[in-house]
């Protein structure tokens, strides 16, 4: 049982890491959002692959996230290898103004109200099992 609860608030943590990350990332596409050139970013979403590898059983399928590799040819045509770090530049836009910049407010704060929604629910798990954790040594409070 201490396995799963350390599990539960391990992955409760990891999520409200990424959610925290994503604000800041989203923060400064409003920031940014009448710089001639900016394009909008955003935080890649955990390898839940990881996790499911962690704690799963022998011989259970495996998640994986592909691997992308940037060939010769397509550095020639003008692609770009990954970025080093999970902040990646954000497909999901539905504008680009003419000066180059595809950041639309609109857009942001959509995210904005996505992440505080999920930052709620994940406090609210927390809050569950340290109430279920109190219950179940006998401290009612």
């Amino acid at each position: 049982m201490a396995d799963g609860v350390s599990t539960l608030v391990a992955g409760i943590t990891r999520e409200m890491k990424h959610l925290a990350d994503r604000q800041r990332v989203i923060a400064q596409n409003i920031a940014n959002s009448e710089t001639p050139g900016y394009k909008a970013r955003d935080v890649e979403a955990p390898d839940f692959g990881a996790l499911l590898g962690q704690h799963g059983s022998a011989g259970a399928g495996k998640v994986a996230r592909p691997h992308v590799e940037i060939t010769g040819s397509m550095k020639a045509l003008g692609a770009r290898g990954p970025r080093g770090g999970p902040i990646v530049l954000d497909h999901d836009v539905s504008e680009t103004k003419p000066d180059g910049n595809n950041v639309t407010l609109e857009d942001q704060l959509l995210k904005m109200s996505k992440i505080q929604a999920d930052f709620t629910a994940m406090t609210n798990l927390y809050r569950k099992q340290q109430s279920l954790m109190k219950a179940a040594i006998g401290k009612n409070g």
